[in-house]
Formats: structure tokens, C-alpha cells, sequence
């Protein structure tokens, strides 16, 4: 046989069909299916192509039949007759669907609808899933359906929406839920079960399919995507997956028939009065025409356009008056219907009308809020740089701005709601005091900045200064000019605060903020120079040292007491080490210069005391008597450590200086001594004697004399042996001989020469070449013995 057979199950004048039933459980072996199956019916107005559905839904084949004047015929009609039941082929597990006739009864005939509640109820009893089907231009009018409870497992109420048009299926499902929450509201229940909410019984989905006729392919793939949600349908979760109390298999039909007479005995089914009924269709179908007349109306689009751009004047009266028109025309088609259900229904248009333009009214809001504090930035902004005080020009500012915000929103609001735009008036001075607390702060900012920035520049570069010089006023001129800028810096500032309209507390954290930053410039500044004390110690030191009270170079001429200098520069330099050991921004006395004088400067006398033992254990320590340790910059020990390393750089320039001073004593001293002199001439005699018989020895010892010179002033002997003698005896020993090979070169080209002068010529020639001797040699005495190699002296042979 066919998979998708099918029968009557109950005829059109409700007669349950048992031999038929009997003979359909046979057929498709129900019996055998125990729990395992499921029951789908299928309610909906006539003629809206439930069965067309079923068949292309189920692989099912109902035959449909028509209600004639003069009773059933077998000719095909567009509707469905009683009740017809088919398996639904290619399914598992095994799904048995009924197809219900016509839930309005146009094409019977007749006024009475009890058939079509016990159809309905019949099938709400016995099915586990229920499609409700129904075009779209139905939603929102009450499904006449008494929702009876029979059983305590849920019942799968899928409602599909036929024809699907272009409204959204999200904003159909709302309504359709409310719909159904309002006849489930108005069923009658047991006591047990009067606040039991719908979800308890039944499980509601909506979905929607396309056109058959316009759209049979699309038509077909929706339906065959639904196909899919029946497969297991009754494994947990599935669309009849609640099995509680469920029949079994082999009693089907039994259970079925019981369950239609007791639906048709029951005198107790009467639905609503026949006018309220009506009335509450009709005033629903006219609510939703002018709501959807209202959205399509070309004023209201236009208006909403033109808010999304910015803010519109008379926007309250516009739309008002849109709104006004299009509730007279729900009263003018409404007027004859019942007066209850006519000024529900009015209410509830009213209410999704000011839900839908609600979001525009709240956009003009913002407009109006964001255009006034803009405008109030703008007017804060120039009452500032106008040079008015802080505080009175954002009160100003803020007042002027909310009043125009206030007028505005008198404009904007609707006759229809009763809005309150207390909320966004209160976002708008949360938002004024929040941009004024923001220029506050940076205004205070850059204040702060400014003058702390001012007394940088002044106090910096004089603390520096003062430090590099330091002395006994060192720390009183520091003192007096932190104090001096430190005022004028306090005072400036508190000048400025005037317009802020501070509180004393917040004032005066701030005035004092800037004396303690005034105070911190002052200790870094002492930090650094602090870390550069030793480069400091020894440009003291050199400058003291290496320079006289007039600050001219010190020449070491040999009678200078360089024991007495060194101890004067180091005792400067201690000095400066003293000053800037600790930070004295108080007027505190302490003994941080005898100490370190004691243990540094006086010990090497007293060394072999015990005394001096004690002192030099006083500069074992981390911290000075009677001194903060924060305001410690360099501790005992690290002074120690500080002048041992000064004393070793500065050994050098001493050392250098006793160099030269005897060095200076042994060129002054160039003479042999008296006894030395006097035994030369005892003992010389006798040879000075023959020199006199003999003139010749004088001639040759007048040229051996004029040769010495030139050695003398060429080699810059004396120069040389400034340095020391070994340094010395090296520099001639490079430079003798070439300077020997200069002077006989020299000699050699004279000797060529022809000899033309007269005795008078050469001995004014021999005159000239005795000055070109001196002059040589004195400008060779003024040159240092790393000069160039000494120019050649001419010396005239003829002499």
C-alpha cells in the first residue's frame, strides 16, 4: 500500500469514522509503534491551503470536498470536510497527521461553529503538535480557539504564516504572541491552574513561508527545510518531545473516539458574545490599517528624515498634530463598534504609535542637549579668553544655555504623551559640570605649570651658581632667595586662584604644593652639584693654586711657598666639600667643616696622636651629628673617600709646580761659586800669560768663541735644561749634529766666495755677524725646546 494513505476520520456531521480508523491502523501498522510516533493536526481558516501544505509538508494526499446546498457530494471542492487522517510518508518515527476543515465555516453555510471548536479542541487533545496555519493579513486577530487542557504534557502550537510579504517575521512574532497570550488569558481554568502561565502546556513557534502560487519554488524549499524538524520528533527536545501521558499505539483509536464524545457532550464550549467578537476583528483590523498608515504617511517620513540631520523647529506641533489626525480616523471607521473593546483597542494604537516615534522625540533631545553644550563650550570659551573670572562665566555661560534648552524642549514636546525630558535636561548639566570641571583642571594645570615653571628659571641657575662658590654665605644667600621667589612665586598664584571660587582647603593644598615644589627645586639642584663635588674640589683647587690674588697666573720664580698654597687650596676646596654635605634650608648651626677639617686637613701633624685616631673614626659613619639623614647629600664616608681621591688628582699639579720652581733656581744659578772662580784664576795664571805673548791662541779662541755662541743660541741651551737635566742632555742630543752640519754647510759656502772686501769690510762684517749672533740667539732663548730646528748663524771667516 502507499505510505502516505489516508482517511476520514470524522465526516462532516461529526461522525467518528471506526471501521475506517480501524482499517488506517492496520494499514500503516501503528499498532507496532508502541510510544515511538507522533500525531500532527493542521487548523486554519478555509480555503487557505492547509491541505496543500500537508501535501508537500508530509509526502500526504487528503482529498478535499465541497459543502453543497442539499448535502455532501463526491465532486472536489477548494476545503476540507470533518476530519481526515494520512501517515506521513518517508518519516520516522512513524507521523500521523490530521487535516482539519475550515475554522471560520464561510463555505457551510450556517452560523453555528460548534463543529469547528470540537474539531479544534479534538485535535489539541489528541495531537502532540499542532499547525496553526493563517495568511499574514491575519495576524493580530484572536484565534477563535478554547485552549482546554486534557493531558499534562506539552503540545508543540506552531502557527505558519502563509504568503509571507515583506514585513520582517521578527515583527510579526511579537503580535501573534500577544494575541495568544491574550486568549490564553481569557480561558477559563481549573482552579489549580487559574496563574499557570502558557509555557507550561504548550510550546509556540512561528514561522513563515512564502506564496505557493507566486513563488512555488521558494515555496517548496521552505517547506522542505521544515520537513527536516519532523524527523525524530519525539526524541527529547524535538518538537514532541515531551512523551508524558502519552497513548499508547494500539489504543489510538479507541482513545480518539472516547475523546470526540466527550468534545461533543460537553454543553460548556459556548465561545465570546458574537459582537464582541466582531468588534474586537473589526477595531483590530481598523488599529492596524491606520498604524500602517501612519508609517507609510509622508509628513511623519519626512519629519523623521529631517531629524536624523539635526534638530527641527516646531517638531511638538508637527507631529502632533500627524498623530491627532490619524487616531480621528481610527474613531470615525470605529464609531458603531462595542465601546469597550473600540477604546481598548483606540489605547493600545495610541500606545504603539508614541512607541514607534518615541526614538525621533528622544533624537531631537540629543540634538537639543548636544547643540547647547556646545554652544555653552563655545560662550565659556570666550568669556575666558575675555579675561573674566572662572567662576561667574560658567554660571553665566551654564544658565543662558540650559534656559535655551528648556525652550526648545517646550517646542518638541507631544499633545499625546505625557514625556518627561527632566532626564536629558539633567544629562545636559552633568555634562555642562563635567566639561567644567575638565577646563578647571587644566586651567589649574597650566597655573601650576607656569609658575612652577618660574621658579625653575629663578632658582636654578642661582642655586648653582652659589654652589659652585660656596662659602660661609653660601646657604643664607640660598635660604633668602628661595624665600624671596618662593613669596612672589605663592603670591602670583594665589592672585590667580581668585576667580576660581575655591574652597580654602583646596587653596591652600595648592599654595603650598608650590612652596614645597619651590623647596624640591632647591634640594635637586643641591643633589647634582653634590654629585659633581669633586670636579668641583679640584677646579677650586686649580684655580686657587695656579693663580695669585690678583688672578694672574702664578709664575714659579722659586720664592714662593708652595706648602703654604697647597694648604690654602685645599682648605678652599674642603670648604666647598662642607657646604655641600647637607642641605641647610633651615637656619641650623653644625660642626660638619670642623670635622672634616680635623680628619682630613690637621690629622697629617697629629697623626701619632690618639686624638686624631678618634677623628678620623668620626668619618666612619653613614650620617652627621645632628643632621636629618634626608638632608644628608654627601655622608662622612663617602667625604672621606672623596678627598683621598681629590688629593691623588691634585698631587700632580703640586708635584709639577715644585718641578718647575727648582728647575726656575738652577737656570737663575748658572754660575760656578766663588772658591771656583777665584781657583781658576790661581791656577789659570801661567796659561792666560802665554796667551798674551801669543796672538794667535787669541784669534783661534775668539772663533771657538763665536762657534760656541752659535751652538749656545742655535740648541737653546739654556731653554732646554729648564725641564731637567736628563730631559735636557736627550733634546741636544738629537739636535747637536745637525745643527753642526747646518753650521758647516754654512761655513763651506763662504769659503767659495771670492774674496773682494777690504780689511775694513770684513771687519765690518765680522761686526755684522756678531749681531746676527745676538739677535739669533735672542730670539732662540724665547722659543720652547719643542720648537722647529734653529736657523744656520753666518759667521764671516775673514775674521
Amino acid at each position: 500500500m502507499d505510505a502516505a494513505c489516508s482517511t476520514q476520520l470524522i465526516d462532516g456531521d461529526g461522525t467518528f469514522n471506526v471501521s475506517g480508523v480501524d482499517n488506517f491502523i492496520k494499514e500503516v501498522k501503528l499498532e507496532e509503534c508502541g510510544l515511538s510516533y507522533a500525531v500532527v493536526s493542521i487548523m486554519g481558516p478555509q480555503s487557505s491551503g492547509k491541505s496543500t501544505l500537508l501535501n508537500h509538508l508530509f509526502g500526504t494526499n487528503f482529498r478535499k470536498w465541497m459543502l453543497l446546498e442539499e448535502g455532501m457530494s463526491c465532486s472536489l471542492s477548494q476545503t476540507t470536510k470533518g476530519i481526515w487522517i494520512a501517515r506521513c510518508a518517508g518519516i520516522e518515527p512513524c507521523t500521523v497527521v490530521m487535516d482539519l476543515e475550515g475554522t471560520d465555516g464561510r463555505e457551510r453555510g450556517e452560523d453555528d461553529t460548534a463543529f469547528e471548536k470540537q474539531s479544534a479542541l479534538f485535535a489539541l487533545a489528541v495531537s502532540d503538535i499542532v499547525l496553526i496555519n493563517m495568511w499574514c493579513h491575519d495576524i493580530g486577530r484572536e484565534q477563535a480557539v478554547m485552549m482546554r487542557l486534557f493531558s499534562p504534557r506539552k503540545t508543540t502550537l506552531m502557527f505558519v504564516i502563509r504568503d509571507k510579504t515583506r514585513t520582517p517575521l521578527e515583527n510579526l512574532e511579537p503580535v501573534l504572541r500577544e494575541d495568544i497570550q491574550k486568549i490564553w488569558d481569557a480561558v477559563p481554568k481549573p482552579q489549580a491552574h487559574k496563574e499557570t502561565p502558557l509555557s507550561d502546556f504548550f510550546n509556540v513557534e512561528v514561522i513563515a513561508l512564502n506564496s505557493y502560487e507566486e513563488k512555488e519554488e521558494l515555496f517548496k524549499e521552505q517547506v522542505a527545510n521544515l520537513r527536516q524538524r519532523f524527523f525524530h520528533s519525539v526524541a527529547p527536545g524535538g518538537l514532541a518531545g515531551d512523551r508524558r501521558g502519552v497513548v499508547p499505539a494500539n489504543a489510538f483509536a479507541f482513545s480518539a473516539k472516547q475523546m470526540w464524545q466527550v468534545i461533543k457532550d460537553n454543553k460548556d464550549l459556548d465561545l465570546p458574545a458574537h459582537k464582541v467578537m466582531v468588534a474586537t476583528v473589526r477595531c483590530e483590523e481598523i488599529a492596524n490599517e491606520k498604524f500602517a498608515g501612519f508609517i507609510a504617511n509622508e509628513n511623519w517620513r519626512e519629519l523623521e528624515e529631517a531629524v536624523q540631520s539635526g534638530p527641527v523647529s516646531g517638531f511638538g506641533k508637527k507631529l502632533s498634530s500627524i498623530l491627532q489626525s490619524c487616531l480621528s480616523e481610527y474613531d470615525t471607521e470605529a464609531t458603531y463598534f462595542e465601546e469597550g473593546v473600540r477604546s481598548s483597542k483606540r489605547q493600545q494604537l495610541q500606545e504603539k504609535l508614541l512607541q514607534l516615534v518615541q526614538p525621533t522625540f528622544q533624537d531631537v533631545l540629543g540634538h537639543l542637549r548636544s547643540g547647547a553644550l556646545e554652544n555653552f563650550k563655545d560662550a565659556f570659551e570666550k568669556a575666558l579668553n575675555a579675561g573674566e573670572g572662572f567662576s561667574s562665566s560658567a554660571d553665566v555661560c551654564a544658565q543662558s544655555c540650559v534656559s535655551k534648552f528648556d525652550k526648545g524642549c517646550e517646542e518638541a514636546v507631544i499633545e499625546q504623551a505625557n514625556w518627561d525630558t527632566c532626564k536629558t535636561r539633567e544629562k545636559l548639566q552633568r555634562d555642562i559640570e563635567a566639561h567644567i570641571s575638565s577646563v578647571r583642571t587644566a586651567k589649574l594645570s597650566e597655573l601650576t605649570t607656569l609658575y612652577e615653571s618660574k621658579l625653575n628659571a629663578a632658582l636654578s641657575g642661582p642655586v648653582e651658581a652659589l654652589l659652585d662658590g660656596a662659602n660661609d654665605e653660601t646657604w643664607p644667600a640660598i635660604r633668602n632667595l628661595l624665600k624671596r621667589e618662593g613669596e612672589l612665586a605663592v603670591y602670583g598664584l594665589s592672585d590667580a586662584l581668585s576667580g576660581f571660587d575655591m574652597d580654602d582647603e583646596t587653596r591652600n593644598k595648592m599654595l603650598t604644593d608650590l612652596e614645597s615644589y619651590a623647596r624640591g627645586v632647591v634640594e635637586t639642584k643641591a643633589k647634582e652639584e653634590a654629585g659633581r663635588a669633586l670636579m668641583r674640589m679640584k677646579d677650586r683647587f686649580t684655580t686657587i693654586f695656579s693663580h695669585d690674588s690678583d688672578s694672574m697666573p702664578r709664575i714659579w720664580s722659586g720664592k714662593e711657598d708652595i706648602r703654604a698654597i697647597t694648604k690654602m687650596a685645599r682648605s678652599a676646596s674642603l670648604k666647598l666639600l662642607s657646604v655641600m654635605a647637607v642641605i641647610r634650608l633651615e637656619d641650623e648651626l653644625d660642626n660638619i667643616e670642623k670635622t672634616l677639617t680635623l680628619a682630613l686637613v690637621n690629622s697629617t701633624s697629629n697623626s701619632a696622636t690618639s686624638k686624631s685616631i678618634s677623628t678620623i673614626d668620626s668619618l666612619a659613619s653613614s650620617t652627621w651629628e645632628q643632621v636629618a639623614p634626608e638632608k644628608t647629600l654627601i655622608t662622612p664616608v663617602q667625604c672621606k673617600s672623596l678627598w683621598r681621591q681629590f688629593k691623588n688628582e691634585t698631587e700632580y699639579t703640586v708635584t709639577q709646580a715644585i718641578s718647575a720652581q727648582e728647575a726656575n733656581r738652577r737656570n737663575n744659578n748658572w754660575l760656578p761659586p766663588p772658591w771656583a772662580i777665584l781657583a781658576l784664576v790661581v791656577l789659570g795664571f801661567n796659561e792666560f800669560m802665554t796667551l798674551l805673548r801669543n796672538p794667535l791662541w787669541l784669534g783661534v779662541l775668539f772663533v771657538g768663541y763665536l762657534v760656541s755662541k752659535a751652538l749656545w743660541v742655535q740648541l737653546n741651551i739654556s731653554g732646554e735644561f729648564q725641564h731637567g737635566a736628563l730631559p735636557g742632555l736627550l733634546s741636544l742630543s738629537t739636535k747637536f749634529l745637525p745643527t753642526v752640519m747646518n753650521l758647516l754647510k754654512k761655513l763651506a759656502e763662504e769659503g767659495q766666495a771670492p774674496s773682494t772686501n777690504t780689511n775694513q769690510s770684513s771687519m765690518n762684517s765680522s761686526a755684522s755677524a756678531q749681531s746676527d749672533v745676538t739677535t739669533n740667539g735672542e730670539s732662540s732663548s724665547s722659543s720652547s725646546s719643542g720648537s722647529s730646528p734653529a736657523k744656520s748663524v753666518p759667521i764671516d771667516t775673514s775674521s
